[in-house]
């Protein structure tokens, strides 16, 4: 099954869609979130389906259980954003963003 491409381009859509200027509108702003978290469970998805696929015999595997992990922590920190608990949200955490791994694939 050939899900890499795809992924690959929802991976660039998402990426676009942050690049897009800013505005003070926060209609606007919220529809732009909005699209954003359906961007986010589609690429989550094509994750998900990615990672069931039997694996290639390559030396390096994409992490893909590890992506899924960042595709959650960027989904909370929109879901914050559109509801703050508290007037300055706070993130101490990073996202990993290494997502290649060597030997047997994880499942």
């Amino acid at each position: 099954m050939k899900t890499q491409p795809r992924l690959w381009a929802v991976t660039l859509a998402v990426g676009l869609s942050l690049c897009q200027p800013a505005t003070a509108d926060s209609d606007l702003e919220n529809a732009r979130l909005a699209a954003l978290m359906r961007q986010l469970d589609v690429l989550d998805r094509l994750a998900a389906q990615s990672a069931s696929s039997p694996p290639a015999n390559t030396r390096y595997h994409f992490d893909y259980a590890r992506l899924r992990q960042d595709l959650v922590r960027i989904r909370t920190g929109i879901e914050d954003y559109l509801s703050p608990s508290r007037a300055q949200p706070r993130d101490p955490d990073t996202l990993s963003g290494e997502y290649r791994r060597e030997g047997v694939p994880a499942r």
